[in-house]
């Protein structure tokens, strides 16, 4: 084991959009782990849109990462050294120990992972914080209904995969929204979505009209934009829509969004069409946490649902691979392999 370790720590509050020079790569002794403790080697860190809010200062519903403080980040870890009669050297672990390569952790928010059930990715993936988003926002607000339509955007990424699958589990139409040809393409080929648009298109509200002749009847909010102004006529009376993202604005300066105003429209449809929009945070669920690990590695299983995941190497790539992310570069559920993954 090397004796060197990397982190990546926030260096300045980015304006607009993230830049490279808004983080910095540094090197530092590995820890060694007090009374209770435990070393933790990183293996897989998660790359998620959420993390964009982390690096602003304005209120939300989680403090910001402070400059000069590790960025944060889901993680899958091994045990290399124990002082926890908890965890033994060698376990596997769903952690949030953040951007580095090595961490302590005092046991306490760590879940041992057993590799023999799945890929120890997906623990971060399909089977982690993106996946139970998914089933949780349609469980809890969406609730399709056979019959009935659901639209989600970023309809490849980790989550919207996941929802539009969730979707036809339930016996409803799945409509997805992605960016790019390639991406429509899996999506309805190899998720099984009954349509796939591309968010380019400049007659976007013109093909969803098309895709969804009854109207829609859940939407899942994950991107905002102009992807919303086409949604929002389309939506049926006593349409769900689940909130979960706004990756469209996250890089709006000073928290402002350009464009017209669109509340008077918006609470007019609310209003008329007694529609259900709800913010959510996936721990608001914390107690489904069993039931959707059953369900989900179930319908992994019987090939219900398929994911796709898309990895940089490196700990020193995770800067560029979140700026793609939030453009939507990545194609399925981004990672950053930070170290061998030996399971």
């Amino acid at each position: 084991m090397t004796n060197q370790a990397q982190r990546i720590v926030l260096a300045a509050r980015p304006v607009g959009e993230p830049k490279p020079t808004d983080f910095r790569l540094e090197s530092t002794a590995i820890p060694t782990p007090g009374p209770g403790q435990v070393l933790l080697r990183i293996i897989w860190l998660s790359l998620d849109p959420y993390m964009r809010g982390r690096m602003s200062e304005g209120p939300s519903y989680a403090a910001p990462v402070a400059i000069d403080a590790v960025m944060e980040g889901g993680t899958v870890a091994e045990v290399v050294q124990s002082n926890n009669d908890h965890f033994a050297k060698g376990d596997i672990v769903l952690s949030h120990s953040g951007w580095q390569s090595y961490a302590l952790s005092d046991g306490k928010g760590l879940r041992k992972i057993d590799p023999k059930l799945a890929p120890i990715s997906t623990a971060v993936g399909v089977l982690g914080m993106p996946g139970m988003t998914a089933y949780t926002g349609m469980h809890e607000i969406g609730k399709p209904k056979a019959g009935e339509t659901v639209v989600v955007a970023a309809a490849s990424g980790a989550v919207g995969s996941a929802v539009g699958q969730i979707a036809k589990i339930a016996g409803a139409r799945a409509v997805g929204i992605a960016g790019g040809a390639d991406k429509c393409a899996y999506v309805k080929d190899e998720l099984g979505f009954d349509e796939c648009l591309d968010h380019r298109d400049p007659d976007l509200a013109g093909k969803l009209k098309d895709a969804c002749p009854k109207g829609i009847d859940v939407y899942f909010e994950n991107v905002g934009g102009k992807v919303w102004d086409a949604v929002l006529p389309r939506l049926n009376p006593f349409a769900r829509v689940p909130v979960c993202g706004l990756i469209a604005d996250y890089n709006a300066l000073s928290g402002d969004v350009p464009g017209p105003n669109r509340a008077p429209a918006l609470m007019r449809a609310v209003l008329v069409k007694r529609l259900t929009l709800r913010g959510f945070i996936v721990s608001d669920f914390a107690s489904l946490h069993g039931a959707f690990l059953k369900d989900m590695s179930h319908w992994l299983r019987e090939g219900k649902v398929k994911h796709r995941e898309f990895v940089t190497e490196g700990l020193a790539s995770a800067p560029e691979a979140f700026i793609g992310l939030l453009k939507g570069a990545n194609f399925g559920k981004q990672l950053v392999r930070v170290g061998p993954d030996n399971s």
